[in-house]
């Protein structure tokens, strides 16, 4: 085994021009599955991330009231008291409508305005940088005041420093900033991100809505064990089929749900994204057939040298099968080295975190060993089925 190994890195390195060439298949295959997977598996991370900032044991509750059958805010804080064994508390969630928030000539356009109550910063666990959250006494007496989120305040003011006594403006209301939440991105901030966010008392939001009760309404349960919130959930589907008798007046999405539809649908992208990119893999093998065949052309008399001294079969099938194991090796540690190089650099444009997946790394290293046994055994076992008589009076 190591004389043919020794024999097959000789081979490869008397042969260097023709051996690199064949080994850059093996390379832009091997990497292109690194690259791929890994981006498309850090952006949905990152979306997993964003959606896990909302609360795994949350659940978001939308309903449309109709004149003959609706549910007021009371109503649902009265059902929160009777199911205080299922949930930990409940926030309404109100959106004043599209607008822009400008202070002097800065303007954001994309920031996500949310009328809240003074819970829902445990409820999504959000925590405060500077100053304070909203309190009970900002929604019962209707105050305009806000908290920013870190990007929002950054953007806006420069600092979360200097945001605090500051006025905001939106839609015509002037909203004095008593607080800035912390950063929850882990890479860089975005608009529209994560903490481009500005919330509100919601009794100030349905002032500004120019409307009486929410719409929506958020729910956290008291575990995040999925079980508990599906209990959860299904008590609140009960509740409302009560009062609407009719499942078109309302809809909840658990975001337990959500991050398991995620992590399926990152699981099946990961799947296509590194089946297309495995192609040029399969077309690197071909490569590799290709240049081994031609080798075993050109070693015909070496082999039938070998043969008339006494070499079995079984060894010259070795040598060949180890000399294309080799080459794909090669280039398979090289392109993980080079996609794990390029990964590092395009973190640096993209807005998330990006690394080279253990199991994009395994999987197509693996395939790139298959490749050099798969597509090197046709070419090895024509060379030790050669006659020895044959290969010696070839030219």
């Amino acid at each position: 085994m190591l004389q043919s190994f020794k024999l097959a890195l000789k081979s490869i390195w008397s042969n260097k021009v023709r051996s690199a060439l064949t080994m850059f298949g093996i390379i832009i295959g091997v990497s292109s599955v690194i690259i791929l997977v890994s981006l498309m598996n850090g952006y949905l991370n990152s979306q997993i991330s964003q959606w896990g900032d909302l609360g795994a044991n949350n659940i978001n509750v939308s309903v449309i009231n109709q004149p003959s059958r609706s549910v007021t805010m009371d109503e649902m804080y009265a059902y929160l008291d009777e199911h205080k064994d299922l949930f930990a508390g409940m926030s309404p969630t109100v959106t004043p409508g599209g607008g822009t928030l400008k202070v002097g000539s800065k303007k954001l356009e994309n920031t996500g305005l949310t009328g809240v109550s003074e819970s829902y910063a445990d409820l999504v666990d959000k925590k405060i940088a500077k100053g304070r959250f909203l309190s009970y006494a900002d929604i019962a007496s209707k105050q305009e005041v806000c908290v920013l989120g870190a990007y929002t305040a950054q953007r806006l003011f420069g600092s979360g420093d200097a945001a605090l006594g500051e006025k905001v403006s939106f839609g015509g209301v002037n909203l004095t900033v008593v607080g800035v939440l912390e950063q929850k991105s882990k890479g860089k901030m975005e608009e529209s991100g994560t903490d481009d966010v500005l919330l509100l008392p919601y009794s100030t939001a349905l002032k500004m809505a120019h409307t009486a009760q929410p719409s929506a309404y958020l729910f956290a349960s008291k575990s995040t064990d999925k079980a508990a919130v599906l209990s959860a959930k299904k008590s609140l589907q009960e509740y409302l089929y009560s009062v609407f008798r009719n499942k078109k007046n309302y809809s909840l999405i658990a975001m337990a749900e959500m991050l398991d539809q995620i992590n399926r649908m990152m699981a099946q992208m990961s799947v296509l994204i590194g089946g297309i990119a495995g192609i040029s893999l399969f077309v690197a093998g071909v490569g590799v057939m290709n240049i081994m065949l031609v080798s075993v052309t050109e070693r015909t008399r070496e082999i039938g040298i070998r043969k008339a001294l006494g070499a079995r079969p079984g060894v010259i099938l070795q040598q060949f099968v180890l000399e294309a194991i080799t080459t794909s090796v090669l280039g398979g540690l090289i392109g993980i080295g080079i996609g794990s190089g390029i990964l590092n650099i395009v973190t640096i444009f993209v807005g998330y975190s990006v690394a080279a997946t253990p199991n994009a790394v395994f999987i197509s290293f693996t395939v790139s060993v298959a490749i050099g046994l798969i597509f090197g055994y046709m070419p090895a076992k024509r060379a030790a089925s050669l006659n020895p008589i044959d290969a010696l009076r070839s030219e």
